[in-house]
């Protein structure tokens, strides 16, 4: 198992508001919200300080989001990667803002300056009013053929040999870089709707997926499966969750109540009334999960598997489950998931400063990870 976390570029604190002008846009004030003052804004010098903690635990890699109301990834991993040695950056990239011979040249360049720290993920994205604020006026399939097509020139821009495409979307004619990067970055893709999934099976290195109940997981992975094997391909898996882990299960089901003290259960409805509006399948996914505990004012009640929390979600968009438990029971429902096939998991807490050495310190030497050995993989 690989283990990476997460770099928070929009904000970051101990608290679900932080970061929530992302769900609602310009002009819209939370301030009125519990903890919305609280937050630590995405500096250079507290996200080195995060990356730095998270190659200390041996975390293997660092998620960069893509977004309007996130620092933009590419310039933030460029920058990090003079605070850091090892560390690998997962930097995010929507097709819909920039062309992929330039990305291809771009991540040839970052691969040599880094020494091979660079790796790719492609979001297709699928929340109308933010592809718009990049011009992007697609409809979802016309996206999701985009993005087959992105990838493909990508890959054909990184080879040795000059590329020729003629597509729908794009024409290029001898799409090369001045070096092709060794080792090649290696793709994320994901996404759980119709569309996206033969694309993961044609272009992926790794699919990754938000968390869900462990039987949700294993039906989704097995059609990416299904679909790789056709294509003669072989993907590996990855997943995405939030952790809430302390020394015992009260403890930390305590701290996941702290994450809803006080939440206007006005303030929730608005946000699930933006999420809806997007024509994301996942996040449509993520919603279900705490669709019939919204109003229950109970953490505990938003339990949709054993140690697997869509709390989250409430306030959030993208990612909304974690796990929340023991780090005994954490580490037992991350070997869950790896039984499913799981090899890769991209995690973060809140705040993700403090967060890195709770799972780093706490977690992960329960799975033969962490903590300098490089999360060398466990037998499984």
């Amino acid at each position: 198992m690989t283990f990476h976390w997460f770099l928070p570029t929009g904000s970051d604190g101990a608290t679900l508001i932080t970061g929530t002008r992302a769900v609602h846009g310009p002009g819209h004030d939370t301030t009125a919200a519990p903890g919305a003052g609280r937050h630590r804004a995405p500096d250079l010098r507290y996200l080195a300080q995060i990356a730095r903690a998270a190659e200390q635990m041996g975390f293997d890699a660092i998620l960069t989001p893509a977004g309007t109301f996130n620092e933009e990834a590419w310039i933030t991993c460029a920058a990090l990667t003079q605070h850091t040695e090892r560390l690998r950056f997962l930097v995010a990239q929507r097709p819909d803002s920039i062309s992929p011979t330039l990305a291809a040249q771009m991540a040839a360049t970052f691969q040599r300056h880094s020494r091979g720290r660079l790796l790719l993920n492609v979001v297709t994205g699928g929340d109308p009013a933010e592809q718009a604020r990049f011009g992007d006026l697609l409809d979802k399939a016309a996206r999701y053929e985009r993005t087959d097509e992105w990838l493909t020139v990508l890959r054909g821009a990184l080879a040795p040999e000059p590329f020729d495409h003629a597509g729908a979307h794009y024409d290029v004619r001898g799409a090369t870089v001045f070096s092709p990067p060794d080792p090649l970055p290696g793709v994320y893709f994901g996404g759980s709707s119709d569309q996206a999934l033969p694309i993961a099976a044609r272009h992926a290195d790794v699919y990754l997926t938000w968390g869900e109940p462990p039987a949700a997981v294993a039906a989704k992975l097995e059609r990416v499966r299904t679909l790789a094997a056709e294509q003669g391909r072989r993907v590996r898996f990855g997943i995405r969750f939030h952790v809430v882990a302390r020394d015992t299960s009260e403890q930390a089901w305590a701290a996941a109540e702290r994450l809803l003290t006080g939440i206007d259960p006005a303030h929730v409805a608005r946000v699930q009334a933006t999420l809806a509006a997007g024509e994301s399948t996942g996040q449509a996914r993520q919603s279900a999960l705490h669709a019939d505990f919204r109003g229950s004012g109970r953490a505990a009640d938003l339990q949709v598997y054993p140690n697997v929390w869509a709390g989250v979600g409430l306030l959030r968009g993208g990612a909304g489950t974690a796990l929340v438990g023991s780090h005994r029971e954490v580490a037992d429902r991350i070997t869950e998931y790896a039984a499913l096939g799981i090899e890769e998991f991209i995690l973060s807490g809140f705040p993700h400063l403090e967060e890195a050495y709770e799972v780093g310190e706490g977690v992960l030497p329960l799975l033969g990870a962490g903590a300098g050995t490089g999360c060398a993989a466990v037998a499984r």
